[in-house]
């Protein structure tokens, strides 16, 4: 902060001048003027919440992607795009330390992700899978209660105000009448929607999402890019792995793109959402891209 002199505010008849808390004196007038203080603000350069730095990612030492670097900074959506198997959930895996790293790091505010303990990393990272196929009855308030279990004890019984916090998330899904609904009767966009609304209740600082809008309707998924958006807003991360190329324009920004031959590379939207880099991407004509996606840039 610095200060500045304000214009004279005031002028009698007299023979003492201040000016700027420095008292000078004249024969011919006293002025007075006031002192404002200005404040510089600076723009801060883009906190980075997640790096990935010449990774080599896979099974059982066969790399799936080879020598991947990006970096996603706080309070952004990225948006991830590729062919079926090309390697998106690998890469989310890796980022969950689920899938061990062959090669290179990946660093959440500077630590490795290896190093963190399963609670550190569950309360850090939530993810959000394609599907969950599982046959254990139990109710959709009760899935969506396991998003808090990072945040309380190993023992404990969540009470009225983790119920609150899961039923919030519920009804701004707008899924609350399915609280009671048991998760085996659920259709699979009931599912998904769910699954959203247990990683959100996590309030984590990096989410993952694979695929997130892939079985839920049109109405659905525009309540959802809303309610990413509105996250964003709020500072939280977040790389979500897409096939609408649309979805990514109204959201993201940046693009990841993971191309055929294993390269993956980081740029904005104006630069990743072009016709021809669709048609190389997805392996269709610069025709095709055009026709269905007339709104993506030439």
């Amino acid at each position: 902060m610095y200060w500045r002199d304000s214009a004279p505010a005031y002028r009698y008849a007299g023979t003492q001048h201040w000016n700027n808390r420095n008292p000078t004196w004249h024969s011919d007038r006293f002025c007075w003027r006031t002192v404002f203080p200005v404040f510089v603000v600076t723009r801060r350069s883009p906190v980075t919440l997640l790096a990935v730095r010449h990774a080599s990612l896979g099974y059982s030492r066969h790399p799936v992607l080879r020598d991947v670097s990006f970096t996603l900074s706080q309070g952004t959506i990225c948006c991830l795009l590729g062919a079926n198997g090309c390697g998106k959930t690998t890469l989310m895996r890796s980022i969950l330390g689920v899938i061990p790293l062959l090669k290179g790091e990946i660093l959440l505010d500077s630590l490795p992700v290896q190093t963190l303990s399963h609670r550190q990393r569950a309360q850090a990272i939530a993810w959000v899978p394609q599907a969950h196929d599982g046959i254990f009855a139990f109710s959709v308030l009760d899935m969506v209660l396991m998003g808090l279990a990072p945040t309380i004890g190993a023992f404990s019984v969540p009470g009225k105000q983790e119920r609150l916090k899961a039923t919030e998330q519920l009804e701004k899904l707008g899924i609350l009448h399915l609280a009671a609904r048991r998760w085996n009767t659920l259709s699979g966009g009931e599912r998904q929607l769910a699954l959203i609304a247990r990683a959100l209740v996590q309030q984590p600082r990096l989410l993952l999402l694979d695929e997130p809008a892939s079985s839920l309707d049109f109405g659905h998924q525009i309540q959802l890019l809303d309610t990413l958006a509105q996250l964003k807003n709020n500072g939280m991360t977040m790389l979500m792995s897409t096939h609408h190329p649309l979805h990514a324009n109204a959201i993201a920004d940046s693009i990841i793109q993971v191309e055929p031959d294993g390269r993956v590379t980081q740029g904005l939207p104006t630069e990743q959402l072009t016709t021809k880099k669709l048609a190389a991407l997805y392996r269709v004509s610069a025709d095709q891209i055009h026709h269905h996606l007339s709104a993506i840039k030439h």
